[in-house]
């Protein structure tokens, strides 16, 4: 589906069948959500449906002008918004297997409600995870206030997939877990910079886990338990997406995007308690 231009707008919709299912958990963040829906709507492709799943208290995310005004300009564009209130919190495993429950694509985008996508990112997630054939693919989001901070040592253990994505195991203790520091400040762009890749192309590179902006293969992350394991954990917890992608990466392989067009608003986080790590506590027991 190609954006809509405003002489359209009036015009009523025909939405396409969803490729893929984006899902935004949500906590406050009016500001940072508002733009978090900007970027996708200027995503051209693939023809995708919105999911919200705020657990805000007192007025929903969605009654803040500029988030309201963002939903309007998805659905203008023949783009399906569900907004959907979920309540008591019980922690973010809980709330992303909820979001789970609401999705019918084949993919499903977890994005962070503080997230901006760069255009053209979302067809080349879908891109190279139809062309990988893997669990997941992950663009790393990127703390531009960083762009001045080169860390030669945190991106040491950058490695390009040479071959087919396969399945791997990572843990705390073995191999692949040192790749985590990747992640870090801005080190993918810099990555990025010194790698011969055409605008608009990819390349996929092994990863510890990816936050903030992943895509999932559904039946893939179902068929690995998605995040049910929730009940195993307290309200308050962290981890709980590296515990899923290290369950798919074991089964299907995984993989990150390089260059990352996702680009952390580098807000507090909403999860400050991280005295339980979901990944120590549900995998190998």
């Amino acid at each position: 589906m190609s954006r809509r231009w405003s002489g359209d707008w009036a015009r009523e919709p025909v939405p396409e069948p969803a490729e893929v299912d984006v899902l935004i958990p949500c906590y406050g963040r009016h500001a940072d959500l508002a733009v978090t829906l900007a970027g996708l709507a200027g995503q051209d492709s693939p023809a995708f449906r919105v999911v919200l799943s705020d657990q805000t208290e007192g007025e929903p995310v969605w009654e803040h002008p500029a988030v309201a005004a963002m939903v309007r300009v998805l659905r203008c564009q023949g783009r399906e918004v569900r907004l959907e209130r979920h309540l008591p919190r019980r922690g973010m495993a809980e709330q992303r297997d909820y979001l789970l429950s609401l999705a019918a694509a084949p993919l499903v985008l977890y994005l962070d409600s503080d997230v901006w996508l760069e255009p053209d990112m979302l067809r080349r997630l879908v891109g190279a995870i139809r062309e990988a054939g893997c669990g997941f693919v992950g663009a790393a989001v990127q703390g531009l206030s960083y762009l001045q901070d080169e860390r030669p040592h945190e991106q040491a253990p950058f490695e390009l997939w040479e071959g087919p994505v396969v399945p791997e195991r990572v843990r705390r203790d073995g191999p692949g877990f040192s790749r985590w520091t990747l992640h870090n400040a801005a080190n993918l762009t810099h990555v990025a910079r010194d790698l011969d890749i055409p605008r608009g192309g990819w390349r996929l590179y092994k990863v510890a886990w990816v936050g903030g902006c992943v895509l999932f293969d559904r039946q893939a992350l179902l068929d690995c338990g998605g995040f049910g394991f929730w009940r195993q954990l307290p309200p308050e917890h962290a981890g709980e997406d590296m515990a899923a992608q290290w369950k798919v990466m074991e089964r299907y392989g995984g993989a990150g995007l390089v260059p990352s067009g996702a680009v952390h608003l580098e807000s507090p986080t909403t999860v400050p308690n991280r005295s339980v790590e979901a990944a120590d506590e549900v995998l190998d027991h």
